[in-house]
This record gives structure tokens, sequence and C-alpha cells, in this order.
């Protein structure tokens, strides 16, 4: 494979080095079920260091050791030191758990619209109904770049030598279109290509002893999706994300580099076949670190399916449900999942 490797990218035997002292990371992607969105999770009003600690408990029962988790650009700017002691007070609560974080910088799902402040309350029945992008529309505002820059570079910077921090992620699906349930920027894909890079090169700016990452979501290989080859050009390490049945997903490994550590970052949606039973032992197989896709039954409501979005769930519940493990108050969606995560990581 021809090298192209971006400036300040590790060498892929450095990575693998670095994996090699981890252990098998198994988690999910994590936002307390009192929070509706990134906003709602991190803002001082609704910042819940109690439901975190609580939830984060029955993960580690469960044998997880990492999630996952959203960070959002406007925290920041509206009063970054609070963002700040926020994200090293959830870092505590992780950690006591055993728990090491991936920390999410920017996020191209769902609505571009962002307003700081409280958030609206979930539409009934709907899927990750209030959930928000960012940058959002800043992404095509040049002069706002100065600022998201200063974020990336401060929150690199201020945690890229703290253990507990595991992985940067960069950029969650950058080039996400989002369906048409919103009305998108009509250059998005260009400048999603022009920036990507350029918060790649912010983050290592911060000299952080973690690995960079940005998934790979909608196209199969490096070579047929030109932002793919963007985000796979300047990783560390290679994630992905993947909803499909088990047979599915071992072919789209044949299609990823195997020369660094996998990430997959995204799965376990048991509507289209993705599921613990199905997935993990491949995953463990072949040593690649997994996160599910939602912990607790919440505000996120993504135990509703996507289509949800087009008919929303308002006479009855969805059976199965799409995402997620537990009931609000603890009590596992379905015993035998449980079970089996438990004995896969070695906790039961």
């Amino acid at each position: 494979m021809t090298d192209i490797s971006a400036p300040g990218r590790w060498s892929a035997a450095r990575a693998q080095e670095w994996y090699a002292r981890q252990p098998w990371l198994v988690g999910a992607n994590f936002v307390p079920s009192s929070a509706s969105n990134q906003l709602e999770m991190w803002q001082a009003e609704t910042f819940d260091p109690a439901q975190i600690e609580t939830e984060l408990g029955w993960a580690a029962e469960l044998g997880m050791n990492s999630m996952r988790v959203f960070l959002h650009d406007l925290l920041w700017a509206q009063d970054a030191g609070g963002l700040k002691d926020r994200i090293a007070r959830y870092l505590d609560i992780a950690h006591s758990k055993g728990i090491s974080t991936m920390l999410v910088l920017f996020d191209s799902v769902w609505n571009p619209d962002v307003a700081l402040g409280k958030q609206p309350e979930p539409r009934a029945g709907v899927h990750n109904s209030q959930w928000v992008q960012g940058p959002g529309r800043a992404l095509a505002d040049p002069a706002q770049h100065g600022r998201l820059r200063g974020y990336v570079e401060d929150v690199v910077a201020s945690f890229g030598q703290d253990e507990r921090v595991i992985v940067w992620d960069i950029w969650n699906e950058p080039s996400n279109l989002n369906g048409g349930r919103f009305e998108e920027l009509s250059d998005k894909h260009a400048l999603i290509a022009d920036l990507l890079p350029q918060v790649f090169a912010w983050a290592r700016n911060g000299n952080p002893d973690q690995p960079l990452t940005s998934g790979v979501w909608a196209g199969t290989t490096l070579y047929d999706d030109p932002h793919a080859r963007i985000q796979i050009k300047n990783s560390d390490i290679v994630s992905f994300h993947d909803y499909q049945t088990p047979e599915l997903f071992e072919a789209k490994l044949l299609d990823l580099p195997r020369d660094r550590p996998l990430f997959l970052t995204e799965f376990m949606a048991r509507t289209p076949g993705s599921t613990f039973e199905g997935i993990l032992p491949i995953a463990k197989r072949e040593n690649i670190a997994s996160y599910c896709w939602g912990l607790v039954a919440g505000r996120s409501q993504t135990l509703y399916p996507w289509d949800s979005w087009a008919n929303p769930y308002v006479a009855a519940m969805p059976d199965p449900w799409f995402h997620d493990v537990f009931h609000t108050d603890g009590r596992p969606y379905r015993d035998n999942e449980v079970e089996f995560l438990r004995r896969i990581t070695g906790k039961g």
C-alpha cells in the first residue's frame, strides 16, 4: 500500500506498540439518560455527575472498560474553564470505575442549527431527536474557524497527557448529510474535505500522548470514498462504524487497512442484525476495540430505530429496541445480553 501518511501521523509500528499495552477495549457511546444531546450532558445547569456515576457503574459491572463521549465547541466558547472542569469531573468518575474515555471533538450528525441554553424536549417516539452537529453551520463561516481552532488546541492540550483519555476522535461521520432530515449546507462535503485535515493538525498542535482518529462510516474502503481517504490518511488508529450482520461485518474487515489497530466505534443495532452476540466474538478474535451505540434508554431515545424520524413510535414501543442496554432504573433490556457481555469481557 502506498504511504499516504499526513504530517505528524504516528507510524504503524508506534500505533501497534501503543495498542499492545491496552486491554481489549469494550464499551459504549455514552450520554447519560438525563441528557438528550451533548449540550445537555455538559452544560452547567444540566451536568449530572450522580447519574453519570450510577450509569458508568452499571457499565463497569458488565466488564465495559471504555466509553466514547461527545463534546461541543460552543460549550468551550461559552465557558472554556467550566467545560474543562466538568470534563475532568467526568474523567474522575469514569476512571474510578476502571473506564477510559475516547473524546469526540466534532460531529456532523443530526441538527446543524445549534443553540446553547435550555434544549427542546425530545420529540415523542423519535430516535435521537435533539442531537446536534458541531460545528454545525459555523462550518461555512471562515470567521469562525479561529474559534474552532482554539477549542481543539486548548482541549487537546489540556487533556493530551491525561491517562484517563485513551483516544481523540476528531470528527464523527464528517460527511453525513442526514438523509434529508435537515436542510444541510449545499457545499458541506467540500467544506469538510477542506477543514478536516486542518482539524487533525490543530489536534496535533496539542502534542497529545494519545492517538487521533476519525471513523470511516459510509464508504467501505479507503479507495472509494474521498472523505474516508482523508480520515484514514490522518488517523493514527483506524476507526469505523458498522451496523450490519456478522457476515457483512466480516466482509467489511477485508476492505479496511490492517496495518494499524482497528476501533469499531459504533455498532449494535438489533433490527438490522448487529448484535453483541454476533459482532463481539469476531471483534475479540480480531482484537478490535468495540463501542456499541447507547447504554441507558433515556432522553436520547435511541431505543427507537432510525425510521422513527418518518414514523414516530407513539402508539407502541419498538420490538426489539434498536440500541441501548438498560432501562433507566438499571434493569437490563435483555438478561441474556448482559450475561453474554459479562462472559465475553471476563466479568462473569
